[in-house]
């Protein structure tokens, strides 16, 4: 085969290859909350906004959105959508533990919001949890590849040990529940807990760990919480792309600052790209 017909070839399978990768990210935007002074959201929402923008993640799942900033990011984000509600009245009240998507690239086949509790299709608040807590569910097919994945939202309790343990467990039993252990899965979200933890090793009993299975070194911070601390070096990793069934090509938290150099929220996002 001649020089430059092997060339073209090479480009041509290249282009197919990364056309086929897609990225899925997990951020906790932080909740608009005035007393944040400079880390205000209403100073940084727009660095927020143009780094998503930068990384076009497929699909993203934010968490602590209220529904000033899910409507903000969804009038932003000119092609995307999302799915999810408030979990205080599943409505629009309290946060979001929303998921946006691509619509260019991913179309959204079923939704569903469940609460971290013993009852959850209503709004509840779960065992000795601090507040309600949620989980956003959404079935999405891959437009160029016609694939499904099955990607759960998640925002554990800060307080309530028993509350997070019991909501992996509460995860995996969705999983089983809707028959879907042979499919490519996702959980993701901000789970306010560790590594070796009891919550992510009950997960880990059925998900593989992104962080754990990238085929390239993990880049970035090894932690996600930085707590808006621009001196700490980040250390404690708290938010999670845990997956099934899916070949993880590479695995990043996201240390990108705003204009001013401050941080962008108190949690890193962590992007995944995937086969």
């Amino acid at each position: 085969m001649p020089r430059n017909i092997k060339l073209i070839t090479l480009l041509v399978f290249i282009s197919l290859n990364l056309s086929a990768q897609k990225s899925i990210m997990s951020y906790n935007i932080r909740y608009n909350n005035p007393n944040d002074n400079e880390n205000w959201w209403e100073n940084r929402k727009l660095d927020v906004v143009e780094m998503i923008k930068y990384y076009s993640p497929d699909i993203l799942g934010i968490q602590e959105g209220l529904n000033d900033q899910v409507k903000y990011v969804d009038t932003m984000l000119t092609n995307y959508s999302f799915i999810g509600v408030g979990r205080e009245d599943g409505n629009q009240k309290g946060e979001y533990a929303a998921l946006f998507f691509n619509t260019n690239t991913i179309e959204l086949i079923a939704t569903k919001t469940f609460w971290l509790s013993e009852k959850i299709d209503t709004v509840s608040i779960g065992w000795d949890a601090a507040m309600e807590r949620i989980v956003t569910y959404g079935k999405f097919r891959d437009k160029s590849t016609n694939d499904t994945i099955h990607v759960f939202n998640c925002h554990y309790d800060h307080l309530g040990e028993v509350a997070r343990e019991n909501s992996s467990t509460l995860v995996l039993s969705l999983i089983k529940k809707m028959k879907i252990e042979d499919k490519r899965i996702a959980v993701i979200g901000d789970l306010n807990c560790l590594p070796n933890s009891k919550p992510i090793q009950i997960l880990k009993t059925r998900l593989e760990d992104s962080f754990e299975i990238s085929k390239t070194p993990p880049y970035g911070p090894t932690g996600t919480f930085n707590g808006f601390n621009l001196e700490k070096k980040v250390t404690s990793r708290i938010d999670y792309i845990l997956t099934r069934n899916i070949i993880v090509n590479s695995y990043t938290n996201v240390d990108d600052r705003r204009k001013n150099n401050l941080l962008l929220s108190d949690h890193l996002p962590v992007l995944i790209r995937i086969e």
